[in-house]
């Protein structure tokens, strides 16, 4: 897998090339998540785009080295982009990634083509929904667990992937337990990145005053039965982004480009296609 030294540390990432269109994407799951969900899921586009997916840092198989701010992340995307001499780019960032495109829209406007957010928020305060929504969700939930979680409070690895098994049933409208298995297995867990983000970042995340500065295109998308990220979370949003469309994926809770992947990639493209300047010859 190729990787790339950017801000001092190695980052994994995939590329299908050519001289299409960059289409970045940002995983979200600090701690646990990585580049492969959003490469799989987006492969089709790749017909038209130059799909582009990278484990963040401290994050997957790319290296970890603190500060994992928003403010470092932000220069991570934009060191990758000049790297790899993408010039203008379609940036998609889903859940917390959604955080991180928001932020690098409001630092590099200049950079961008159209912003996709999926599954998001503009700031910290519904986090106190989401454990409602947790504790009345009827599965089993151990309120000391949930806490540590939202506090960025993992003492290890193996603390995280158990407290991350308590909530994942949460996640899908139709549960499929092998398949819950088989993710939580394949997860890298990396406690560390998850606290940072968590104790650090998010209680000061909000970004609601500012959205108005936001000018290019963005397609705000959720699904109807998100307890993470609520569809409250993505309405405030397409109020307050000024060039803004949202799209509600009734099937679907935290991941509609897997639970509803078939609209979800027609509605990217539709939208793309009624906003971005023709393609490069």
């Amino acid at each position: 897998m190729p990787t790339i030294e950017v801000n001092g540390v190695k980052l994994v990432y995939e590329d299908s090339g050519g001289d299409k269109t960059p289409f970045v994407t940002l995983h979200g799951g600090p701690g646990m998540g990585s580049r492969k969900g959003d490469w799989a899921a987006f492969q089709p586009l790749t017909d038209t785009f130059r799909l582009i997916s990278y484990d963040q840092r401290g994050n997957g198989e790319s290296e970890g080295r603190e500060p994992y701010s928003h403010e470092q992340f932000v220069a991570d995307l934009e060191g990758l982009r000049q790297a790899l001499g993408l010039g203008k780019i379609v940036l998609l960032g889903g859940s917390y990634g959604g955080f991180i495109a928001l932020e690098y829209a409001l630092r590099h406007p200049e950079q961008l083509h159209a912003l996709i957010l999926r599954d998001t928020a503009a700031s910290h305060k519904y986090q106190h929904t989401s454990k409602q929504r947790a504790l009345s969700s009827g599965f089993p939930m151990d309120l000391e667990r949930l806490d540590r979680l939202f506090n960025g409070q993992m003492t290890s690895d193996e603390d995280f992937r158990q407290s991350f098994a308590m909530i994942q049933p949460l996640y899908t409208v139709q549960r499929d337990p092998a398949e819950e298995a088989r993710r939580l297995a394949a997860i890298p867990f990396r406690y560390q990145t998850h606290n940072w983000a968590f104790s650090r970042n998010q209680p000061h995340y909000d970004l609601t005053g500012r959205l108005g500065e936001v000018r290019v295109p963005a397609l705000v998308t959720v699904g109807r039965h998100d307890w993470i990220t609520p569809l409250e979370a993505s309405q405030e949003l397409h109020r307050l982004l000024p060039n803004s469309e949202l799209v509600v994926f009734e099937e679907s809770g935290h991941s509609p480009q897997i639970e509803e992947r078939e609209r979800y990639l027609q509605t990217v493209r539709d939208f793309l296609r009624r906003h971005l300047v023709p393609e490069r010859p």
